[in-house]
C-alpha cells in the first residue's frame, strides 16, 4: 500500500528520538505547502500512522524539518549557540505516488545520515 513515513533514532543515547517535532511540506514551485505538524512517540514514529497515506500521496518534491537542537536540549544536552545541527531539512521527490517511501533519521547534535527505506 503506498504511504510516506519517517523513523527517527537517536545515535547519542541509543534510542528511538521521542517527542522529536517534524512537519511535512510540499514544495509547490516557489512555494512551501505546510501538509502536517507532528510530535513523534515512543518509537521515533508518527503516533497516527503514515504521514501521507495512499490517499494524499502525490508525485512531486517534499521537505521533512526535524527539529534536532530542540529536542536534544529537551534531553538536557549541553549545546553551543548556535547548535551545530538546528534543524535538519530532507529534501526528498516521490516519483511513484503509487510506491512506499519510508524517510529513516539517524541523529545525533553533530551528524545525521538518512536513505530510503523500505
Amino acid at each position: 500500500m503506498a504511504h510516506l513515513s519517517t523513523h527517527v533514532l537517536d545515535t547519542m543515547h541509543g534510542c528511538p528520538a521521542a517527542g522529536m517535532r517534524v512537519v511535512l511540506q510540499r514544495l509547490d514551485g516557489d512555494r512551501l505547502v505546510e501538509l502536517r505538524r507532528l510530535q513523534l512517540n515512543a518509537d521515533g514514529r508518527n503516533d497516527g500512522g503514515p504521514l501521507l497515506d495512499a490517499a494524499a500521496m502525490a508525485s512531486g518534491r517534499y521537505r521533512l524539518l526535524f527539529e534536532v537542537a530542540a529536542y536534544f536540549r529537551g534531553l538536557g544536552v549541553k549545546l553551543p549557540e548556535p547548535a551545530f545541527l538546528d534543524v535538519v531539512t530532507l529534501d526528498f521527490g516521490i516519483a511513484d505516488a503509487g510506491a512506499r517511501y519510508h524517510v529513516p533519521l539517524l541523529v545525533s547534535p553533530w551528524s545525521y545520515s538518512t536513505y530510503r527505506g523500505s
